[in-house]
């Protein structure tokens, strides 16, 4: 018997309704999601995603500003800008970085140079768009490159504007150089709130005044606002703000003065800084040897990079600013201005010199055998006298010293407008106990301070100091504060923001006792250790001869240069002003290594001031040679 099967349709039915209601619920709630979805973005995140249309539509580009020029006081160009073409590689957009540098150098010259200098941006500008692999291109090599340049995705050429410096190393350490912005110089933007302000801009001040001055010659950053397409290129501009150019700043320094005094040094390292007495402002400010900073405006090569770092002359560093030295017999005149001011000696007390002072066992020598005979305050610094100043440096002790010498800012930051300025040291009980941590080192002791007494032991001071020193002597004790800068001067408004000379101390000082001090300057170079150097100078001077010991020489041992080598020889110092009456011009020289202040540092000197005062370039005096009998 066959079985006949009976289906429910009622109930398939029912649950046929059931599947279709639930998709429809399913349906609805998703339509109404998309509809509360659209109803968000449409609605109230319309203004959100507007503007972030725009963006994709419009491109904010900066404009970079045209970096301000650095001039002497006469309007001579020490650093401006020049427009040229560079090739440049957006290393994000290529896929072979090599290949593509070598499939380049088919068309357009790369060199090794090219290459390592590429590499060394490539680590220090880390996340930049794009970087140059060669510039400063001929128009031929942009018009090779125009044509093949299909072939090289990511790689462009771009107009820029670089930095120029067209006395190459005159002045270098004044000007110091630009180079480009590495991490460490993104952080110090960001930190300072200008992040905005360097869109754009590759480079950024790194010593000097490019480096001190750099909120002033940057300028404010412009924008444009232009419409791209979808492949992101410019169809039109929307708008445009201009950028403000930098502030050129106008130096007090003399650029020709400056290039006789650097000519004066021939091969010789050492330092000279001149000083307007009345106003503080730097005439010249000579760091030997120099360097090139136009090597630095595209990125230094390793190869230069090594050659300045390595270097034994050491030209990278600011020998003026932050190089330190004893200052030799050039410390007397303010050690014999404390004895009158803090009456240990009068200036017709005499000392009998037999050639050294004996104390404590030991035995200082003077630089002249058989000594000086009998001595009085202006011989002592006329002829140089060392025993006079042993002696004397006893009396007067070590805090005395420190104390009235300190006034004339010797040991201490002048605050010059620049940055990388050295402290020096003034000794004195104070500093030592803080300089050295071992309770015997700490303590002083007076045979330290006999040294001192001849600008010798712990005396340190940069030749900036030295300057300023004898200029408040100069101008009778009125310390104005160094500055290179004379005034800012807006390219836009043409206005001048003038640096005001500020008096960085009066120093209270006797009338007779300086007077007797620059008569005693004035015999240094008529009749003294200066005299050879200064004979028939037409203008009338004071001045002071130096000579610092670099490498201790064993007790009862005679000097003799002839014998060391070169770079523990001694080094030669001269102190000067003019004209004597009126001083226009203070000065401080430091010839490294050079022996006798009077032999080598006071013959640069005569050559500055004869060009400052006279307006002409005179032939240097004759001098003698090493092992001549000449002291300090």
């Amino acid at each position: 018997m066959r079985l006949t099967e009976f289906k429910d349709h009622q109930r398939e039915l029912h649950y046929f309704q059931l599947r279709i209601g639930i998709a429809g619920v399913f349906v609805l709630a998703a339509f109404s999601l998309l509809l509360l979805r659209f109803v968000y973005l449409q609605i109230v995140q319309y203004d959100y995603y507007r503007t972030k249309a725009e963006d994709n539509r419009i491109s904010i580009v900066p404009i970079i500003p045209n970096r301000g020029l650095i001039l002497d006081r006469n309007g001579t160009v020490l650093a401006r800008n020049y427009a040229a073409y560079t090739l440049e590689i957006s290393p994000g957009k290529v896929n072979d970085l090599e290949q593509t540098i070598n499939e380049l150098g088919g068309v357009v010259e790369i060199r090794a140079s090219d290459r390592a200098r590429f590499k060394r941006l490539m680590i220090e500008a880390k996340g930049a768009i794009s970087l140059p692999i060669r510039t400063r291109l001929t128009d031929e090599e942009v018009a090779k490159f125009a044509v093949n340049s299909y072939r090289f995705p990511g790689v462009d050429i771009q107009a820029r504007l670089f930095r120029q410096y067209p006395l190459n190393d005159l002045a270098s350490h004044v000007t110091g150089y630009i180079g480009r912005i590495n991490d460490r110089d993104v952080v110090r933007i960001d930190k300072a709130g200008l992040t905005a302000n360097y869109k754009g801009t590759d480079h950024i001040g790194k010593t000097g005044l490019e480096q001190s001055y750099e909120g002033e010659l940057h300028g404010v950053t412009g924008y444009e606002q232009v419409e791209v397409d979808s492949a992101g290129r410019g169809v039109r501009t929307l708008s445009r703000t201009s950028p403000t150019p930098g502030n050129n700043l106008v130096l007090t320094l003399d650029i020709k003065l400056q290039q006789v005094a650097e000519q004066a040094f021939g091969d010789n390292r050492g330092a000279l800084v001149a000083i307007e007495p009345a106003t503080g402002g730097i005439l010249a400010f000579v760091s030997k040897p120099g360097f090139d900073p136009n090597l630095f405006v595209d990125g230094i090569d390793p190869a230069s990079w090594d050659e300045l770092n390595t270097s034994e002359d050491r030209p990278m560093v600011n020998r003026a600013l932050a190089g330190t030295y004893p200052p030799g017999s050039t410390f007397k005149p303010y050690m014999a201005l404390a004895a009158l001011e803090l009456r240990k000696r009068t200036p017709q007390q005499t000392i009998n010199d037999q050639g050294y002072y004996q104390f404590g066992g030991h035995r200082f020598r003077d630089d002249k055998p058989g000594g000086h005979g009998v001595v009085d305050m202006y011989k002592s610094i006329v002829q140089s006298c060392d025993t006079y100043y042993y002696i004397l440096g006893n009396d007067l002790g070590i805090d005395n010293i420190a104390r009235f010498i300190g006034q004339f800012g010797l040991g201490a930051k002048t605050g010059i407008d620049v940055e990388g300025e050295a402290t020096g040291v003034l000794p004195s009980q104070e500093w030592k106990r803080k300089r050295f941590k071992n309770p015997e080192q700490q303590k002083w002791y007076p045979g330290e301070t006999i040294s001192v007494g001849i600008g010798q032991g712990y005396n340190a001071y940069t030749p900036l100091q030295m300057a300023q020193a004898i200029a408040a002597i100069a101008n009778n004790g009125v310390m104005y504060r160094p500055h290179l800068v004379n005034y800012i001067e807006s390219i836009g408004s043409g206005e001048r923001d003038l640096v005001e000379p500020s008096i960085a101390r009066s120093i209270k000082l006797k009338p007779e006792n300086l007077e007797f001090i620059k008569r005693a300057l004035e015999g240094v170079n008529i009749e003294g250790t200066g005299a050879r150097a200064f004979a028939n100078a037409e203008y009338t001077s004071a001045g002071k001869t130096g000579t610092a010991q670099v490498v201790a020489i064993k007790q009862n041992e005679k000097y003799d240069e002839k014998r060391v080598a070169e770079r523990h020889r001694d080094h030669a110092l001269f102190i000067a002003f003019a004209p004597l009456e009126s001083p226009k011009i203070a000065l401080a020289v430091v010839v490294e290594n050079a022996g006798f202040g009077a032999r080598a540092a006071a013959p640069i000197a005569r050559q500055v001031l004869d060009f400052y005062l006279l307006g002409k370039q005179l032939a240097p005096p004759a001098i003698e040679g090493p092992g001549d009998e000449s002291y300090d």
